[in-house]
């Protein structure tokens, strides 16, 4: 199977009070970028949710949403310092006795001395996060994939009819160009006899002018390289994987073949043929432009 490098995938997961989104877009990219926005508390997984993306996808401008809930705890705790207050107590206790006064301190007051009380950051939960954010994540990319293979399915059928109606094309240039070759004789003779009139012709003159008419616009080898070319793009899109690249390099040689058989051919027929013959191959390769 084939996948286009277009596709979005979407994944929510919510368990003991937290809550995970993931939403996955793509676009078309010469190689794998990846573009991530999510809470500044997540950005300690940010080399695994990379590794994780590149088991789904090789290629495209990916766009990665995350959004993170935790309802569980207000994230920070208080903690109590005895021996904080046992310091102050003593303290308090000895400028009593030093200056024979009452002692009347309550656990009020120096609840709001400093350092007796202070609110601490709770530990962050790495292993649970991850675990939340890695089936997300995975769910986001199975149903981005899905959607990438439904698309790729269609450019693969796409391209297969433009390149069928590419052999059309190749099969009516090869066997409209002999005729051409054969027509180009029977006009240089009677050109000849109505200049020579009872003269007898040259037929060694003649063979000689129609080989080098012939070579002139022979295309035989252009349109065996170029049936090729489409084959072999046929059986890879058939055989499927991550084909972009290389469908991209056959379609520029196509390419060269169609503008190489242009140049040569005279035959207004055959040259219309080679011009549809050129946009297909055009099409093809922004087609293929979508494709991993």
């Amino acid at each position: 199977m084939i996948k286009s490098m277009t596709g979005f995938g979407r994944f929510e997961i919510a368990e003991d009070n937290r809550k995970v989104t993931v939403e996955i877009k793509s676009v078309n990219h010469r190689y794998l970028d990846v573009s991530m926005k999510m809470p500044k508390k997540l950005n300690f997984f940010d080399a695994s949710i990379r590794n994780l993306l590149k088991e789904y996808m090789q290629r495209g401008k990916i766009d990665l949403f995350i959004t993170y809930e935790d309802n569980s705890d207000t994230g920070v705790t208080i903690k109590y310092h005895p021996e904080v207050a046992a310091e102050y107590m003593r303290y308090l206790t000895q400028m009593s006795e030093e200056f024979h006064i009452e002692n009347d301190v309550r656990v009020s007051l120096v609840s709001r001395y400093p350092e007796v009380f202070t609110l601490d950051d709770v530990e962050i939960d790495e292993e649970g996060i991850w675990r939340m954010l890695e089936k997300a994540i995975r769910g986001a990319c199975e149903a981005f994939v899905d959607t990438r293979i439904k698309e790729g399915e269609n450019l693969k059928n796409d391209i297969i009819a433009k390149l069928d109606f590419m052999l059309d094309t190749v099969d009516f240039i090869e066997g409209k160009c002999p005729q051409i070759i054969e027509d180009y004789r029977s006009k240089l003779i009677a050109r000849v006899q109505e200049m020579l009139e009872d003269a007898k012709i040259d037929e060694s003159r003649i063979v000689q002018e129609v080989t080098i008419f012939a070579d002139k616009i022979c295309v035989d080898e252009e349109m065996v390289r170029l049936r090729s070319h489409i084959e072999t793009m046929k059986a890879i899109l058939i055989e499927g994987g991550s084909i972009g690249r290389k469908l991209d390099f056959i379609a520029q040689e196509m390419n060269r073949e169609a503008n190489t058989t242009l140049s040569k051919v005279s035959d207004i027929e055959i040259a219309n043929r080679g011009i549809e013959l050129k946009t297909e191959i055009e099409k093809v390769r922004e087609q293929i432009q979508n494709i991993e």
